[in-house]
């Protein structure tokens, strides 16, 4: 390693100069840990970037991968197709919720994104509705990096800066600590921030408004599930003002919450649901759009028989390869139940043993949902300008921990198949890491 050379891969989301001084490397994986090059072990409490949800070093996975490279490696999607992504998207149609059992290849969420809203925007188009063009997004709310998805941002640090579509408005940040703090589980107050939603309809109007996207629970914005009653309220205002709901899954998706999808959980079914991350164990990049069957037939039936029925689509989308990992990913999600191990025995041990940290003094919120967490400290500008987060994430990774900073919160998504002695091992360094940091 004293050879390597990290002046040439630009790295997403990183302080690249200070990585340089610094470099968190890691070359191997196993179950819930990770390994640096001179063989420390690394606890990840994040399954990777929410992603690695049957844990690390799957063979099945691997052995599939390789077999579909050396059976075929590559088929062009375009007027084409490798029965294997057919395959694949039966598979998916199976867990999909109720009416959304069609499915659109991407390669990522962000190009998932952006699909999402060019099939709502064909929908509307089709069935003579064009001018219903404008989006409604959250404040918080993370969507991908196209250009679509940064006008969708609720997170300012994404979107400031860049070039962003003018036809989104924004309903209210879901986070009030001073109300919901500890809350395990959905926060029984903040309904009400649905509110600004009966505005913007009323001063938009409603054939004017295309669709809503929303995160079902917050992720990348610092993992905040929705208040009791918020979502159903959410689906009623849409179905009412004639409004496509859309679910960004992305992070939510393939078992975190104790369901395929919090959809499916939380007993909310949305019009179109983005997915990526975790649809095939994280291991080969995919991601899919949910559609409902009959916005796929409206768009069918408004096209020409002469050519595609929607001009979109990306030269990996639905590769074999991916497809493949994906099979043999769900033959471990169903043979190990992983998909619902969240609501189970594990799901309220960790429940417990994150709320465990409550008696720190800088603690000053803590939230979960499935095997979602989040804690939040008590921030300090005099002291950490750019918030506590980045601090303590760079003290954990010292005191072998991989957590993720956001601001002054630390959100947590362990692989799926976390035991109850590694979330010991988890509260045991994080712990160690906000104390070390604070000085207590």
């Amino acid at each position: 390693m004293s050879q390597l050379t990290l002046d040439h891969w630009w790295q997403p989301f990183t302080n690249v100069r200070a990585f340089r001084g610094n470099p968190r490397l890691i070359t191997r994986g196993e179950g819930c840990f990770l390994y640096t090059p001179d063989g420390r072990e690394i606890l990840d409490i994040t399954a990777g970037l929410w992603c690695a949800n049957l844990g690390h070093g799957r063979r099945e996975v691997a052995d599939a991968v390789r077999h579909q490279l050396l059976e075929l490696d590559f088929a062009p999607p375009f007027q084409f197709g490798a029965p294997v992504t057919f395959e694949f998207a039966a598979k998916l149609a199976e867990y999909a919720p109720p009416g959304l059992d069609r499915i659109f290849f991407t390669n990522s969420g962000s190009e998932s994104v952006e699909t999402a809203m060019k099939i709502a925007y064909a929908w509307q188009r089709a069935r003579g509705k064009g001018t219903k063009t404008r989006f409604v997004s959250r404040e918080r709310g993370y969507h991908g990096v196209n250009v679509g998805g940064t006008s969708l941002q609720g997170i300012p640090n994404n979107r400031k800066g860049f070039p962003v579509l003018d036809n989104v408005d924004f309903l209210p940040d879901l986070l009030d600590i001073s109300a919901n703090a500890f809350s395990r589980g959905l926060p029984e107050r903040g309904a009400d921030q649905l509110n600004p939603l009966e505005k913007i309809i009323a001063l938009r109007g409603a054939e004017n408004l295309c669709a809503v996207i929303v995160e079902p629970i917050v992720g990348a914005g610092g993992m905040v599930p929705p208040p009791v009653g918020y979502l159903q309220r959410l689906r009623e205002l849409c179905t009412q003002h004639d409004i496509l709901l859309i679910f960004d899954e992305v992070v939510t998706g393939f078992g975190r919450t104790g369901a395929a999808f919090a959809a499916t959980r939380l007993e909310v079914t949305p019009d179109l649901m983005t997915t990526a991350k975790a649809i095939n164990g994280g291991s080969v990049p995919m991601g899919g759009v949910f559609v409902r069957r009959d916005i796929q037939e409206t768009i069918f039936e408004a096209a020409p028989g002469s050519g595609p029925e929607l001009f979109h689509g990306n030269t990996y989308a639905g590769a074999p390869v991916a497809a493949a990992a994906g099979l043999a990913a769900f033959e471990i999600y169903e043979r190990e139940g992983l998909l619902t191990r969240a609501a189970g025995p594990i799901g309220r041990y960790w429940e417990d043993a994150l709320h465990s940290l409550r008696d720190l003094p800088q603690v000053i919120d803590i939230r979960n949902y499935g095997l979602l967490g989040a804690v939040t400290l008590a921030p300090d500008p005099a002291k950490f300008p750019g918030g506590v987060g980045v601090p303590v994430h760079n003290r954990c990774w010292e005191n072998g921990l991989l957590c993720r900073a956001v601001g002054d919160n630390l959100v947590m998504s362990p692989p799926l198949v976390i035991a109850e002695r590694e979330v010991d091992l988890f509260i045991e360094r994080l712990r160690r890491s906000i104390l070390d940091v604070f000085g207590a």
